[in-house]
């Protein structure tokens, strides 16, 4: 019989969650290295360079891939020889490694977990609890798969009871584009087929900890119906044209996994779930002897390169004016520097609140940028932590009131924004600005100042003032509201219809 040890899986699992907040797995940066090469759209290319630059430095550095650094999944199997010596049940012990993990000092974590979740939605500070999933197996071992699951990509999460003769490949066709760019695409999509509504949602979750090696099955060909969904997926989902960040481009996923299991007769339960360009997760297995550590990747994995900015234009955000900001044009790159406003969900809520009642705000927005973004804790000299953005999409509904109420001239973050945002960009003559997805450290190094101005209450989702410079963005909706996240995908999907599936 195989004793483990508290100590040794709280250990364990702290480690594994440190490991992939700065690693990206090892299959993830080579597949992605080879869709940046073969990418032919130049904002696509452009946001994969973003995410592969910033990838490699979290690995050099140890700081978070993305500023939301997740909720963390545990999927553990648990050999019936073993044996726990233990005072906590096995979920304490897992949110012990969690709690330890996101508290580090020296790399701390977001913390994004909500108590009270259709109440006061209270931050838990510390990231636990999170979502065990169990399995009691043959053996004398104890195997974990720990993964940090972003926001952005688990709201995308899809769930369908079809029709036993309906097309899992037409739903999903059709699904997809529905989800816009929040997921940070280029990412791999879980598909969970059969089961009952709960098992198909757990075995979409599940596929997503297997390795991406789509490639592979193209050499070998399928040898079941779920590898043949894979494939033919793989290529009808790329030729939506949908590309990196939602821009356009040859790559939308890297690689499509399909678990199935048995259902009822009168049922197909069929779920989906992305994984995002900050896909992260790790397995580790414990014997009995000690705590489980892995082993650092090799640097020579990633590849080495710099991001070019020559074409850019240099933006001043603290002299800017509406006529200049009127001459900027679709998918054309910016680097902005001066002083950014920041502000997300909670404190947009409180903003059209105060807003409603006929209040003054605590921050003048007049003429002023917002950046979407809740920030990492800075460590050592860091002003600020990994500081990527979050979904524009989920401000949309607030973004007439500002835009009318505050002289708001423009607005920060990732994906695409609805028909209402748009037209309200477009007849207040503002403008919406997108960062890269994924490429949050990358981001922070253009962040020189940070101080709080209002809602310090709110943690990370307070308002902040950075002093930014040379900050990376594209133009995804000009002033007359023209959006690069329609007329991107439409015209590659055009333009990849006439080309071989994508190797």
């Amino acid at each position: 019989m195989t004793v483990i040890r508290q100590e040794d899986l709280i250990a364990s699992v702290a480690g594994a969650l440190q490991y992939i907040s700065y690693y990206h797995p090892v299959d993830y940066i080579r597949s992605l290295a080879a869709a940046y090469e073969r990418e032919q759209s130049p904002a696509a290319k452009d946001a994969m360079a973003q995410i592969l630059i910033n990838s490699r430095m979290c690995a050099e550095g140890h700081r978070p891939i993305c500023q939301d650094t997740g909720i963390v999944n545990a999927f553990v199997k648990v050999g019936m020889d073993v044996r726990f010596e233990a005072e906590m049940d096995l979920q304490q012990m897992i949110d012990e490694g969690v709690r330890r993990a996101y508290l580090d000092p020296d790399n701390k974590l977001r913390g994004s977990v909500l108590t009270d979740p259709a109440g006061a939605r209270k931050n838990t500070r510390d990231n636990t609890p999170s979502v065990v999933n169990v399995e009691l197996v043959r053996g004398n071992t104890v195997e974990i798969t720990v993964a940090a699951k972003g926001g952005g990509s688990e709201a995308k999460s899809k769930f369908v009871m079809l029709n036993p003769t309906d097309s899992i490949v037409e739903w999903v066709l059709k699904t997809v584009p529905t989800m816009g760019a929040g997921w940070c695409p280029p990412g791999m999509l879980g598909i969970g087929i059969g089961g009952t509504s709960e098992k198909a949602m757990l075995l979409a979750k599940e596929s997503l900890m297997d390795p991406i090696n789509i490639q592979e099955l193209m050499a070998s060909g399928p040898r079941n119906r779920a590898e043949e969904l894979r494939l033919e997926l793989y290529d009808k989902v790329n030729r939506l044209g949908i590309g990196a960040q939602g821009l356009g481009g040859l790559t939308t996923v890297l690689d499509v996994k399909v678990l199935d299991y048995p259902c009822h007769a009168a049922n197909l339960p069929v779920a989906m779930i992305p994984n995002c360009a900050a896909t992260r997760h790790a397995h580790i297995v414990l014997d009995g002897s000690g705590p489980v550590f892995l082993d650092p990747p090799s640097l020579s994995d990633w590849p080495k390169l710099t991001y070019d900015v020559s074409s850019a234009r240099r933006v001043n955000l603290d002299t800017l004016t509406r006529a200049e900001v009127a001459t900027w044009k679709p998918s054309e790159v910016l680097l902005l520097s001066g002083k950014l406003l920041t502000g997300r969900d909670a404190a947009h809520k409180r903003m059209t609140d105060i807003l409603s009642r006929g209040e003054k705000l605590p921050v003048d927005f007049r003429d002023r940028f917002i950046y979407y973004v809740g920030p990492v804790d800075p460590v050592r000299e860091e002003v600020v932590g990994p500081a990527g953005p979050t979904t524009a999409t989920r401000m949309d509904k607030f973004t007439r009131q500002m835009l009318a109420e505050t002289g708001l001239l423009g607005m920060v973050g990732k994906a695409e924004r609805g028909p209402a945002a748009i037209e309200a960009i477009r007849e207040f003559g503002a403008v919406y600005l997108m960062a890269v997805g994924g490429a949050a450290y990358l981001v922070s190094k253009a962040i020189h100042g940070a101080r709080v101005l209002a809602f310090e209450d709110l943690g990370m989702e307070a308002i902040y003032e950075f002093d930014v410079i040379d900050m990376p963005v594209t133009v995804a909706v000009d002033s007359k509201g023209t959006s690069v996240h329609q007329t991107g995908p439409a015209e590659w999907q055009q333009r990849i219809a006439g080309i071989p599936i994508l190797q």
